[in-house]
């Protein structure tokens, strides 16, 4: 395959523009919230779980998972109206994953720190 070809493929590959929404920051901690605590949850619950999103942010997120058939947005007519968020069987096979980088980044952090301390020293 030239050059050229593979980087037309990588353009057009539906995996890779895949991989490249669920590589999101975002993405992988709101599947992370919403998958760790197992029920729907709403929006505000959502949000205090996640530091430093926004609010722009976390709906944009939202609306991209539901749109990605991950999430299921369910709204509840009462006053006010409540709306829930909860991953979908797919959301919920994606967040198997995402929670096994998560476990494996909390693990492997002492080692990356000593490996940076290594690498800035120059050795």
């Amino acid at each position: 395959m030239t050059t050229k070809a593979y980087e037309e493929y990588l353009r057009d590959c539906p995996a890779v523009a895949l991989l490249s929404t669920i590589s999101n920051r975002w993405v992988s901690l709101a599947v992370c919230t919403l998958g760790s605590h197992g029920d729907a949850m709403r929006y505000n619950h959502i949000s205090r779980e996640i530091p430093g999103v926004s609010q722009k942010m976390l709906t944009q997120t939202l609306r991209m998972l539901e749109r990605d058939g991950m999430v299921r947005r369910t709204v509840t007519p009462s006053v006010p109206v409540r709306v829930d968020y909860e991953l979908t069987p797919l959301g919920q096979g994606l967040y198997g994953l995402l929670s096994q980088v998560r476990d494996w980044a909390a693990e492997k952090t002492g080692e990356v720190d000593e490996a940076r301390a290594r690498y800035d020293a120059g050795v």
